[in-house]
């Protein structure tokens, strides 16, 4: 199930001063975690932005050890362990400069669907959980994956919507799967897996959820998300830093709107007051900005008794089957298969774009519709 190199990027990932960024830049220029672990310090070193004393713990025996411990735990315990660096994490979530280089998985993650994030504070109030009953009711009928953080208040009502309405849930954790938190939650992280969803962590079995383990897990959140929602926060509250990372990461953000006395809504008025999010005027238009809405069906509505064929070109047509057979394939795999370069790829995915076949995500990648 577990192979050397899952044993020694857990190694060296536990070396102090190897975060993601460095661990990433490592097996990139020596291939891979074992290639690092047994290399040279002095030849680590030469790598770009690294220095001696980046490379100063690699290699101390007592990581292997404890990665020795960890794919037993994580064996025992059903957990899947996927490494960035052999392109294991879920699509969008792996363009993120800052991706973790392990992600750890409990229950399914579909690659295929529509990720969606909805976050908020832990004192939900009523009108935060009457808009997310109302969101689910009405995007019952769409095919997506829902995704929060398994805290109490918004985060619960998102689960739980999730699973009222058979739509699959991840929930991101700030610990590792050796404990739950809260422990109010922990039926719940059942009953997700259960029903097809899964939870997702960075951190191994000797993390415990530390508040600065919380900033963390957001990224997370919104790096796996093609759009984030925030439902009610207050100044400062943690959806702040997960609608932060959403927009360096270059994804929609939406926040709901209240009154500029309620507490639980000011941090989502000043995101909007910021240009930092779209402020949500109703759940249809909502549904259409995250990408809902079929153009064929906005077609058949406008013209309901004409057949609109679209006549594609040879170049057209090749570029288009192969997004098809391939959901979210990146310019640089497509120019791979098809033997064309990628500068000449991009102006015929454009015309797709503009007849309504293709859509375009961030990172280049690209989705048949």
């Amino acid at each position: 199930m577990y192979s050397e190199e899952h044993l020694y990027s857990i190694a060296l990932r536990e070396c102090n001063f190897i975060g993601d960024i460095n661990f990433f830049k490592l097996v990139r220029s020596f291939g891979s975690a074992k290639n690092v672990w047994q290399s040279a310090k002095k030849e680590l070193s030469k790598t770009d932005g690294i220095g001696t004393k980046t490379v100063s713990d690699i290699g101390n025996p007592e990581h292997l050890k404890f990665a020795e411990k960890e794919l037993l735990f994580c064996e025992k315990n059903s957990i899947k362990i996927n490494l960035r660096h052999q392109n294991e994490l879920p699509f969008l979530l792996k363009e993120c400069d800052d991706a973790p280089a392990i992600l750890y998985q409990k229950g399914n993650f579909d690659n295929n669907l529509k990720t969606i994030s909805l976050v908020g504070t832990r004192n939900i109030t009523a009108y935060g959980k009457k808009f997310i009953e109302d969101f689910f009711e009405e995007a019952k009928s769409h095919q997506f994956i829902s995704v929060s953080g398994l805290a109490l208040g918004v985060d619960k009502e998102v689960h739980e919507q999730s699973l009222k309405h058979q739509i699959p849930t991840i929930g991101v954790l700030a610990h590792g799967f050796h404990t739950f938190y809260p422990s109010k939650n922990r039926k719940l992280s059942e009953k997700i897996i259960e029903e097809n969803g899964g939870l997702l962590t960075e951190f191994n079995s000797s993390r415990k959820p530390d508040r600065e383990n919380f900033i963390q897990r957001n990224r997370i959140v919104a790096g796996i998300s093609s759009s984030t929602i925030v439902v009610e926060t207050a100044f400062g509250g943690g959806s702040i830093s997960t609608a932060t990372f959403a927009n360096t990461y270059n994804r929609d953000v939406f926040a709901l709107p209240g009154k500029i006395t309620d507490k639980y809504s000011q941090g989502c008025n000043h995101l909007i007051f910021q240009n930092k999010a779209t402020a949500i005027s109703t759940i249809k238009d909502l549904l259409d900005l995250v990408g809902f809405n079929d153009p064929k069906e906005k077609i058949e509505e406008l013209f309901p008794r004409s057949e609109i064929s679209i006549q594609l070109s040879e170049n057209q047509e090749l570029i288009y089957q192969n997004i098809a057979a391939n959901p979210h394939v990146s310019l640089d795999d497509l120019a791979e298969k098809i033997s064309v370069a990628s500068h000449k790829i991009l102006p015929v995915i454009l015309e797709l774009e503009l007849l309504g076949k293709v859509k375009s995500f961030s990172g280049r990648q690209f989705l048949a519709i």
